[in-house]
């Protein structure tokens, strides 16, 4: 079962990947990874195919890992995410801005 998780957190060091990590050592494809600033915090958004059980361990690790503030996640059909990964997008239904402080952290 598709999922789209939110995981609202503090951007220290290490936090984002501390994240993606809780994901990838499942061996779980992320299809889709967007990491954006977020209401004075920062927000990662991450498309998985999941498990329940795998849920529940997600939500334990992410809740575990020290500068995650929320952990939520609905099912991608809920959001028409569905559609789209099985018309091979790989990305998100709407375009996201660069601002310009984004584009130096790049550089």
């Amino acid at each position: 079962m598709t999922h789209l998780f939110r995981i609202r957190y503090n951007n220290t060091q290490g936090t984002l990947m501390r994240i993606l990590m809780a994901a990838s050592r499942r061996g779980l494809p992320m299809p889709y990874v967007q990491a954006m600033p977020f209401d004075g915090a920062h927000e990662a958004r991450l498309l998985l195919d999941v498990s329940d059980k795998q849920v529940a361990q997600l939500y334990r690790d992410w809740h575990g890992t020290v500068d995650v503030l929320a952990v939520s996640s609905m099912q991608a059909a809920e959001e028409g995410w569905d559609a789209a990964i099985e018309a091979g997008a790989h990305m998100p239904p709407a375009s996201t801005r660069v601002d310009a402080q984004s584009r130096s952290a790049i550089a």
